[in-house]
């Protein structure tokens, strides 16, 4: 939070928690009191952790605290770390901080202090943190009954290989359908370890809430293979709090994971120069599920090769060309698969 930019260490605490069990939402640096507010509130956070070595600790911790509050979970913990003096701690306290962590704190205190912020889910909020605590019930296969329910008008899929850039595209998306006065929804899944159980989700950390603030509802969440049980009351409850156009990110695809298409009503494919030659679209899978196929980092050399076989491919499907870190080709993109 604030000027802050020691990610190497906020990383390596990422894993060790993800390694012990727990699902890490990991928001990236710089971070403003609010938009941290926002990502544990719509993530239904059991504990928000931040972190700071700016010397800005007395001016932004209680106004994280704060909008914590004005945006509808008071309740939840915030835990403080940094190089925070002695004689400030006391302060960080009354303020509704639970606890402050010095350096030296050891991996395992970390841990058993999340763990203990983990209390039972019911339902007891109102506006985006009732939705976020309804998701979470929903993956526990009971999801309030009295929730507001109704399908999206739009529930776009994008999926696509690993490092194809989708959560940039996402991001993109979000900040131009912002721009234009419109409301949207995330549903980005990440990987579940099958080890620990444990995850890392990190594909909110590329929009910039400073500049969409609460237009987009962002919810990641860890799956497990292709595991979408859950998703069709997901996106009923995302409807039923009025949100009309949805974006389901899956988790880096291979060839042969297609079962969000049975789940979205268009599915947008994104793929990349160089990804392979014009056996691998001819192949069975994942280009097949295409309703629009979205060319990122066509910067990139191999561009026109990619794009004549894609032609060859796609039966006169759409073909967007885009740039996602330059925000180049997001209008079409946004045309494209909305309308």
């Amino acid at each position: 939070m604030g000027l802050d930019g020691h990610d190497r260490g906020v990383k390596l605490i990422a894993r060790a928690l993800r390694d012990s069990g727990i699902h890490v939402i990991y928001s990236g640096l710089w971070q403003t009191p609010r938009s941290l507010a926002i990502g544990a509130r719509d993530e239904d956070a059991d504990v928000l952790a931040c972190s700071m070595m700016s010397n800005s600790h007395l001016v932004l911790v209680p106004r994280l605290v704060n909008a914590s509050a004005e945006l509808g979970r008071s309740d939840m913990a915030i835990d403080v770390g940094g190089i925070i003096p002695q004689e400030d701690v006391q302060t960080m306290l009354d303020s509704g901080v639970r606890k402050i962590f010095h350096t030296g704190t050891s991996m395992d205190e970390l841990v058993e202090t999340v763990r203990s912020a983990v209390k039972p889910r019911v339902a007891q909020y109102e506006g985006n943190a009732a939705l976020a605590r309804s998701i979470s019930l929903a993956t526990e296969g009971r999801a309030p009954a009295e929730a507001p329910r109704r399908r999206p008008s739009t529930v776009i899929g994008m999926t696509g290989s690993p490092g194809a850039g989708k959560s940039t595209l996402v991001a993109q998306i979000a900040a131009e359908s912002v721009q234009r006065g419109e409301k949207l929804a995330v549903v980005a899944y990440d990987p579940m370890s099958p080890i620990t159980g444990g995850a890392l989700l990190g594909d909110r950390l590329r929009v910039d809430f400073g500049r969409v603030d609460e237009s987009v509802f962002y919810r990641s969440l860890a799956i497990a293979g292709e595991d979408y049980d859950a998703l069709p009351e997901i996106l009923e409850l995302i409807g039923g709090a009025g949100f009309d156009r949805v974006i389901v990110e899956t988790v880096g695809a291979g060839q042969n994971e297609t079962k969000i298409r049975e789940c979205v009503d268009r599915t947008a494919v994104v793929v990349v120069p160089g990804m392979g030659d014009s056996i691998q679209m001819d192949k069975a899978g994942i280009l097949e599920i295409a309703d629009c196929f979205v060319v990122n980092k066509s910067d990139y050399e191999g561009l026109e090769r990619l794009r004549r076989e894609l032609k060859d491919a796609c039966g006169g499907r759409p073909i967007v060309e885009t740039v996602a870190t330059e925000g180049r080709g997001t209008e079409t993109l946004l045309e494209t698969l909305f309308g």
